[in-house]
């Protein structure tokens, strides 16, 4: 758990099983061709003059058709994680050094009939002090003419949490996830896309590497993400652009804008630029880096007089903004074979937040992620 900072986990219950379609339709059959897809990740993240966490996560995804109406899919990743995490706010100590390793896996079983489909999946994933188990079930129903595609998903996880620096620490999280969307072509090249999720989260939210942090039992969440896709028939090219809203009990709300130009290179090559901004405000308890004039850090002024019922010195429910670009080359290499090579760079400051300045006192963070695929079709 020392590294979930390293990991996107957002919507992680039914991410793979409510992963909304590209094209317009649900099939009435199963895909015609399987699929066998292998990629690694390299992740780095830092701070000035600090190499932070290194995360290296090879992985491998199946999608085979088991009759015309009947297809199973799944995905194993295995990652290994290395460095320190902040122990409040920016700040890390040789103390906080860690190495561990997480293996995490799901399947997903899709029944497909005319105009719809009902696909269920179970998912786990396992750490030394972190255990997650979710299960999963999505529909999607198309309009006669095709032009249309509504999709319904809900998802169960629960969570079991532990900690290498408490031994007595043995808790436990559940969260209830819904997901609302649609899909319509506007025109020959234009299709857009909404979708609504709702989280409801019960249980043990607060990070026990951290001190001090004392997070409510209670977290619900609402994400509406619109998407547009324009097809340039002049010259080939796609643009991809998309705009996320993000609300939670914590306080924190987020914007998020992104785009993605997706341009082929005669018949082998295919050239993904893209880009993505993303702001958010602080959790109503996070407090800045300003330490009690006797006791130090990592306490708030008055923190053992009057101790608040919530606090958090964790960056990542901070006030910032960040900027992340990043390029794609995907290379076809026969009727069945295909390769991709993808490189991104995250930058993150506080005072590049919208509408206000960030929370202040915190180092700038960067990212970089790099990742290599190849896959076959069969």
């Amino acid at each position: 758990m020392a590294a979930t900072d390293a990991r996107d986990k957002a919507g992680a219950i039914i991410a793979a099983a409510l992963t909304l379609p590209g094209v317009l339709a649900h099939a009435d059959n199963a895909p015609e061709h399987g699929e066998v897809a292998a990629k690694y990740l390299d992740y780095r993240d830092g701070q000035p003059g600090l190499d932070r966490i290194h995360v290296k996560a090879p992985s491998i995804y199946v999608l085979a058709p088991l009759s015309p109406k009947w297809a199973i899919e799944g995905s194993l990743v295995s990652d290994s994680v290395s460095g320190a995490t902040p122990r409040y706010h920016t700040a890390i100590s040789g103390a906080s050094k860690m190495k561990e390793e997480r293996i995490a896996g799901d399947v997903k079983v899709t029944r497909y009939a005319e105009r719809s489909s009902y696909g269920f999946g179970l998912s786990h994933s396992g750490e030394h002090d972190y255990q997650s188990s979710a299960v999963s079930f999505d529909a999607g129903f198309s309009s006669d003419d095709s032009n249309r595609t509504w999709n319904v998903g809900v998802g169960f996880s629960t969570d079991r949490i532990s900690s290498t620096n408490d031994a007595t620490l043995h808790e436990r999280k559940h969260t209830t996830e819904l997901l609302l969307g649609v899909t319509q072509a506007l025109t020959a090249n234009d299709l857009v896309q909404l979708n609504v999720t709702a989280n409801a989260g019960r249980g043990y939210f607060s990070d026990p590497y951290k001190e001090p942090d004392i997070r409510p039992r209670k977290r619900d969440q609402g994400i509406v993400l619109a998407r547009w896709n324009h097809h340039f028939t002049d010259i080939g090219a796609t643009l991809r652009s998309s705009y996320r809203f993000y609300h939670d009990t914590f306080g924190i709300n987020a914007h998020t804008l992104g785009a993605e130009w997706v341009q082929p290179v005669g018949t082998m090559f295919t050239v993904t630029p893209s880009a993505r901004y993303y702001s958010q405000s602080a959790a109503k308890f996070y407090y800045d880096p300003v330490y009690d004039p006797n006791v130090g850090a990592p306490y708030p002024p008055g923190y053992f007089t009057n101790p608040p019922q919530y606090i958090s010195p964790d960056q990542r429910l901070s006030a910032f903004g960040a900027i992340a670009v990043g390029l794609k080359l995907a290379v076809q290499l026969g009727p069945d074979w295909s390769t991709d090579l993808k490189a991104e760079r995250y930058e993150q400051r506080s005072s590049w937040r919208v509408g206000g300045s960030g929370s202040p006192g915190l180092d700038p963070f960067h990212a970089t992620f790099l990742q290599v695929g190849v896959s076959k079709r069969f």
